[in-house]
C-alpha cells in the first residue's frame, strides 16, 4: 500500500530531498484504490504544506509539534508503556517483528517510531495492514485530536490512517479529553521538565554525557545516520482533511 509509505515520509522531518518527491507522492497517493478520496484530497494537503511553503518554516513546525513535549510524541510505545519496563519488552518485540519478515534497521533508531512502522506496514499484506493499523487506532486517533486542537496540518495523517484502520473513534469524547489536558509544549511547560530531571554531565568514568531530556528527542535521532535494509519493492517509487473536522 504506497500511501503508507507516503504518510510515512510525511512524518519524518521535512527535507529538500523529500520535497524533490512531491510529484512521486502526489501519484501514490492518487493510485491508491484502499484510500477514500476525502483522504487522498486530504493528505495531497500535507502534501502541499510540507513541499511548497518555506523549508524552514515548514521545518520549525514540524519540531514545535513533535519535539517538545511527549503528547504528540511518534514513538507508539510512549503513549502506551511510558517509561516502565513494559515499553523495552514491548519495542523487542515489535523488532523481532521486523526481523522475522525481512526488516532490518541499520540505524539507532528506535522501532517503535511511527514512520518506520508506516514503512514496514506498507510491504505487508492488506489483512496484516489492516490488523496492525486496528491495533493502535486509539494511539492514532489520541494524537490525531491533539495535533487537531494544536491547529496542526498533521492531524490529516493520523486521519488518513484511521481510514485504513476502519474503526472508528468517539471524535467527541476524544474532545473533551484532550481539551482537559495540560499541553506539555509551552515553555513554562518545558521548563519545568528540565528542572525535574537530573542532568548528568560526567559520567561515573569520567565520560561526559548526554542529557535524556524528551526536547530535541526527534532532533536527536535526525542527527544519526539511518540506513534501512528493506525489500527492493519497499524502496521502490516514493523516497496529507481540509482544515476543519470532516
Amino acid at each position: 500500500m504506497q500511501s503508507l509509505k507516503v504518510m510515512a515520509r510525511l512524518l519524518e522531518y521535512p527535507t529538500a530531498e523529500l520535497r524533490e518527491a512531491q510529484d512521486a507522492m502526489v501519484a501514490a497517493v492518487l493510485e491508491d484504490s484502499r484510500l477514500p478520496r476525502q483522504n487522498k484530497e486530504q493528505l495531497l494537503q500535507v502534501i502541499d504544506h510540507v513541499c511548497d511553503g518555506d523549508l524552514l518554516d515548514v521545518q520549525e513546525a514540524y519540531v514545535g509539534t513533535f519535539d517538545r513535549g511527549r503528547a504528540t510524541s511518534l514513538l507508539l510505545f510512549e503513549h502506551v508503556h511510558g517509561e516502565s519496563r513494559d515499553r523495552g519488552q514491548a519495542m523487542v518485540d515489535l523488532m523481532e517483528e521486523y526481523r522475522s519478515n525481512g526488516l532490518e534497521i541499520d540505524a539507532r533508531e528506535l522501532p517503535d517510531y511511527l514512520p518506520l512502522f508506516l514503512e514496514y506496514l506498507a510491504a505487508r499484506p492488506w489483512d496484516e495492514i489492516r490488523n496492525w493499523l486496528e491495533d493502535i487506532h486509539h494511539i492514532l486517533g489520541l494524537l490525531g485530536e491533539r495535533l487537531f486542537q494544536r491547529e496542526s496540518r498533521y492531524h490529516l495523517v493520523m486521519d488518513s490512517l484511521l481510514a485504513v484502520s476502519g474503526r472508528q473513534v468517539n471524535r467527541q469524547e476524544l474532545a473533551r479529553i484532550v481539551a482537559s489536558e495540560e499541553r506539555d509544549d509551552t515553555p513554562e511547560a518545558l521548563d519545568k521538565v528540565w528542572e525535574e530531571e537530573m542532568v548528568k554531565f560526567v559520567d561515573d568514568q569520567g565520560s561526559s554525557c548526554s542529557t535524556g531530556g524528551v526536547v530535541g528527542q526527534r532532533r536527536r535521532e535526525l542527527e544519526q545516520t539511518q540506513t534501512i535494509h528493506l525489500s527492493d519493492q519497499l524502496m521502490t517509487d516514493v523516497t496529507p482533511r481540509q482544515a476543519g473536522r470532516a
